[in-house]
């Protein structure tokens, strides 16, 4: 609550946040407005690629760390929504490649790790079918599984998808096909 206005975050445009930030005495409350907005969306987004618990939690610290420090810069030229979901996956997919790195695990390695901090996830109970598909989803590229999350599970529309990540749509239309094609051939022989 702000000054008495009585209003929820939510119920803040991307223009009004904006601009609370652009004001030097309420930018603290301004970027906490988008936390509390946008951290539970962005959370699960960044966990679906993660899987890990911790991990997303990391990263969905250095997301909101790159949103302060470029919040001042941003234009609204796209939405809030999208640029801060763009942060979160090029983090994401930064964190997953300096991990695949790291430990120079080979990506079958790295699948099975996730694969099995999936069956043990005290946060993730779901039936059968669900954790057949979220295994079928381990077995992905990294890019096929964002489009496939983003679509599917966060019911995005292409043209979002496709600034979010600066691609075409047709590439994403292709590339959400194959996951789609992958994940079914997996669910049956497993």
């Amino acid at each position: 609550m702000h000054q008495g206005t009585g209003k929820k975050a939510s119920e803040y445009s991307d223009q009004e946040l904006v601009g609370l930030f652009s004001e030097p005495e309420k930018r603290e409350y301004a970027f906490n407005l988008i936390v509390l907005k946008f951290q539970e969306r962005l959370y699960w987004h960044i966990r679906k690629i993660l899987i890990d618990h911790d991990d997303t939690d990391d990263i969905l610290q250095n997301t909101f760390v790159k949103v302060w420090n470029g919040l001042e810069n941003f234009r609204l030229d796209s939405g809030l929504y999208t640029w801060l979901y763009r942060i979160a996956t090029n983090e994401a997919l930064s964190f997953l490649n300096q991990k695949k790195r790291r430990l120079a695990l080979s990506l079958a390695t790295l699948e099975k790790k996730l694969s099995d901090s999936l069956d043990a996830d005290e946060y993730f109970n779901g039936d059968e079918l669900q954790i057949k598909l979220q295994k079928a989803l381990l077995t992905l590229p990294d890019k096929q599984r964002i489009v496939f999350n983003m679509k599917y599970f966060d019911e995005m529309k292409y043209e979002e998808i496709a600034e979010i990540l600066g691609t075409s749509v047709g590439a994403l239309k292709a590339s959400f096909h194959h996951a789609v094609k992958k994940i079914e051939k997996y669910i049956l022989e497993h």
